[in-house]
């Protein structure tokens, strides 16, 4: 009991900060995704990216998806980091609620990344405070957004009263033409559900090493095996915190002279874990899409532009890291040096067709950035009260647009999924047919076959597109397959693509992104029909079975 209560009194600080947390984590996570009545209940800010996660988790929760394929892209093997959301699947098959199976991970991960940040910065700069100015800054971005916001309303009686009502992110570049990215605010923590934890664990193996004893040798070689096999694992976790784990050991194994053999182990044992999984992915790719990309987002790159992008995007972190770093001790220094080379590849490779997926590289780099922005800050703390003011308004300003970016988050609203059990559509789908099944759909977001785990043919082409699938050729195949006039034609097409049903849906052809169906489909007689919904389902071996 003794031991119990020295124990608490030791951490006093460290059990708030996990409580704390906690709590901040499930508002977070709860506010932006629930269930209620048969409904999903998903926030506007998160309503796109929730149209991958959804039909990802149900393919395993209520179809069957292994060896795994991406449901929106029916056919060939995965090419998506698909780990976090079978792990959902599972749970909610086990017979979780689908919010709890979703959230409750997401929660914790979410808790296990703020932690990291605090054991990180403590042990590097030996202070609580760092640590604890560590996850303000990560909660809170440093960008100079808010110059936006005052720009947009100008500072008045009413500035709180704007902020605490604000619905919507001041910037979200590139997607509306401004400078400052869409990647700072927690908004992608509550929609990439997988970040947090993928960062965490990756704080987690690097802060081992950081703790490691090198003369233990036989423990350590055990410890360098078993943060391995964790890496290995997190391939299919987060392939870009996977590399970018690998980058930073890799630099470590160049500075820590001590400690070489060990890292040189752990990434001998993640690489033979992750190879078959990399092959496995690449399977039919003809191209890895890895390609030389100076600049990420900045359109005309020149120095001045570089400068720019970077300074309105990181705000005083721009300069307070250096400062920092120039304070620090040496094996700190090690550790910005390690890090900062994700600073520069993001800025150098595109990785995906996207460039904008970049940005995971960027909110690695400043977890551990920023906290030699606090280092800095704490330095100047201790050194006069003169200088305690002073640091009060800088770190104001490096959290003032993560404040008022938290708010759009907190006024989101709720956008209404039908679940199966409100969706008699979807019900039927889930009773009548085989798991493994993959359907002609005539819906991208949210298709009613995709929401009780069946793979569709093609989903929103974005989604599969930024993961490098040719969805211009599955497209032109989608198409002319929906219009074909000739029944004959038709049918060797579903067969051959290995196309169970088909579904048709009047109301849901009014997408202009979708093709035109022909008439043809009249002639087929559905095994499901719906006329509330115009909404008609066709059984490919019933109705091609003398072809």
């Amino acid at each position: 009991m003794e031991k119990l209560k020295n124990f608490l009194n030791k951490h006093k600080l460290e059990i708030f900060i996990f409580f704390i947390s906690l709590i901040f984590s499930s508002w977070l996570m709860f506010s932006t995704f629930s269930y209620e009545n048969g409904r999903m209940m998903i926030a506007s800010k998160a309503w796109s990216d929730f149209a991958n996660h959804i039909p990802l988790i149900r393919s395993f929760s209520l179809g069957n998806n292994f060896p795994p394929q991406y449901p929106l892209f029916a056919g060939p093997p995965i090419r998506y980091h698909f780990l976090f959301y079978a792990f959902v699947g599972i749970i909610e098959k086990a017979g979780i609620r689908i919010d709890y199976a979703l959230n409750i991970p997401s929660i914790l991960g979410f808790v296990m990344l703020i932690l990291m940040i605090y054991l990180f910065a403590k042990e590097i700069f030996k202070s609580r405070a760092v640590g604890v100015l560590s996850i303000l800054f990560f909660i809170f971005n440093g960008s100079l957004d808010f110059i936006n916001f005052f720009n947009k309303y100008p500072l008045s009686k009413n500035t709180v009263f704007e902020i605490i009502n604000n619905k919507n992110f001041l910037s979200f570049g590139p997607y509306d033409g401004k400078i400052i990215s869409a990647f700072w605010n927690l908004n992608i923590y509550t929609n990439q559900r997988h970040l947090a934890l993928s960062y965490a664990v990756s704080l987690f193996i690097i802060y081992i090493f950081l703790k490691i004893d090198p003369d233990k040798k036989t423990r350590n070689l055990n410890i360098s095996v078993a943060l391995g096999i964790i890496l290995g694992i997190s391939f299919v976790l987060n392939i870009a915190v996977f590399l970018m784990s690998a980058c930073v050991l890799s630099c470590m194994f160049i500075f820590m002279n001590k400690k070489r053999l060990f890292i040189f182990i752990t990434l001998i044992v993640a690489t033979i874990l992750a190879l078959p999984q990399y092959v496995y992915m690449q399977q039919g790719v003809s191209t890895s899409g890895i390609s030389l990309y100076p600049g990420y987002l900045i359109t005309n790159l020149t120095f001045f532009n570089f400068f720019n992008y970077w300074f309105q995007n990181l705000g005083l972190h721009l300069i307070l890291i250096p400062l920092g770093f120039l304070l620090a001790s040496k094996n700190a220094r090690k550790i910005l040096i390690s890090f900062l080379i994700l600073f520069f590849i993001g800025n150098l490779i595109k990785f995906s067709p996207e460039i904008a997926a970049n940005h995971k590289f960027f909110n690695y780099f400043m977890i551990v950035g920023s906290m030699f922005s606090s280092y800095f800050l704490y330095f100047l703390w201790k050194k006069k009260n003169l200088f305690r003011p002073f640091v009060f308004i800088l770190i104001f300003i490096l959290i003032f647009s993560g404040i008022i970016d938290l708010f759009p988050i907190y006024n989101d609203n709720y956008i209404s999924l039908n679940d199966y059990p409100k969706n008699r559509d979807a019900n039927w789908i889930l009773k009548n047919t085989s798991p493994d099944s993959v359907f002609l759909n005539t819906q991208f977001l949210y298709d009613n076959a995709s929401i009780v785990g069946r793979k569709i043919y093609l989903g929103w082409p974005y989604f599969a597109w930024s993961q490098g699938y040719n969805t211009d050729k599955r497209y032109e195949s989608f198409s002319q397959i929906l219009g074909t006039g000739n029944e004959q034609t038709l049918c060797l097409d579903l067969i051959k693509n290995n196309i169970d049903y088909i579904e048709i849906s009047g109301n849901n052809l009014r997408d202009p992104n979708l093709p035109k169906v022909s008439n043809i489909f009249s002639d087929f007689k559905p095994i499901f029909k719906d006329l509330k919904t115009n909404y008609s389902i066709y059984k490919t071996s019933q109705n091609c079975e003398n072809i």
